[in-house]
């Protein structure tokens, strides 16, 4: 899966659906998800062109191919996600804005944008390269996590910014095993006293020379004071010193998704399209 969107990346760049990063985040956030999906791939010998990953009971994310968009492989997806959807609910499912051969094929068999859709805004930053160094407030640390050592402290940032959250020691340690998890790219504000204010987690693929933040997040005792946007920033720096050229990240597209989608674009991030659901009654 992994590999098809690394493939994706070099083709069609930002218009990729998910970033390699977004696959090891869904996969390991949370013990015990596995109950909660169901996945398949779709190979041309050794080569995924297609996967499909549903999430319980009739929601999908999916991705094909560019040479294989609105054929057989993509009616072939959208066959499996229709026997294997739960429940007598509607069946729900994303399309890219300017995807014209998939928004065709999805409408063909029944989907549309409801009023109340969910939609998701796709950032970039096509200047990495260009950041500049960033400097914590005094008192505070602007740093990558440690490893084990921090590993308390930073579940506990995003447990705090995510409140509820799933998010557990143990799960974030799976995070951790994954590729292509980086300790040096996992970015904190670190706090007088040693509790961690901010943070962003970097993803990077070195064969696109792309990173990708999922997630952010600021604890809601230091909200307010601008140290979003310095750990972003910060986190640019670090993609940059590992070679990045760009960096994308996702956000709510709805209102209330402004907050972090201003964020984004305070540091150089620019809106390039829009990933909307569509849906179909059963």
């Amino acid at each position: 899966m992994q590999a098809l969107q690394q493939e994706l990346w070099a083709l069609e760049g930002p218009r990729t659906h998910t970033h390699v990063g977004d696959l090891a985040w869904w996969a390991t956030m949370h013990l015990g998800r596995e109950r909660e999906w169901k996945r398949r791939v779709w190979l041309d010998g050794d080569r995924c062109v297609a996967w499909a990953w549903l999430d319980r009971p009739a929601t999908l994310d999916y991705e094909v191919h560019c040479d294989h968009r609105g054929g057989g492989v993509h009616e072939e997806v959208l066959d499996w996600f229709e026997s294997e959807a739960e429940g007598d609910g509607p069946l729900s499912a994303y399309v890219m804005d300017g995807d014209e051969a998939s928004r065709e094929l999805l409408a063909r068999r029944g989907f549309a944008e409801p009023a109340e859709a969910k939609s998701y805004a796709y950032h970039v930053h096509d200047q990495v390269t260009q950041c500049h160094l960033v400097e914590a407030p005094p008192g505070f640390t602007l740093r990558t996590v440690r490893g084990d050592e921090d590993l308390h402290e930073r579940v506990e940032v995003h447990r705090a910014a995510w409140a509820p959250s799933r998010v557990t020691e143990e799960s974030y340690r799976n995070v951790m095993r994954i590729w292509p998890y980086r300790a040096d790219l996992d970015c904190v504000l670190e706090a007088p006293g040693g509790t961690f204010a901010a943070y962003v987690l970097c993803w990077y693929d070195g064969e696109n020379r792309v990173g990708e933040f999922e997630p952010v997040g600021t604890h809601p005792d230091h909200r307010r004071r601008g140290f979003g946007a310095l750990v972003c920033r910060f986190a640019l720096q670090r993609l940059r010193e590992v070679g990045a050229e760009s960096a994308v990240v996702y956000a709510n597209a709805r209102e209330n998704g402004r907050g972090a989608r201003t964020l984004y674009e305070s540091v150089g991030f620019r809106r390039h399209t829009r990933v909307v659901e569509v849906r179909r009654e059963r």
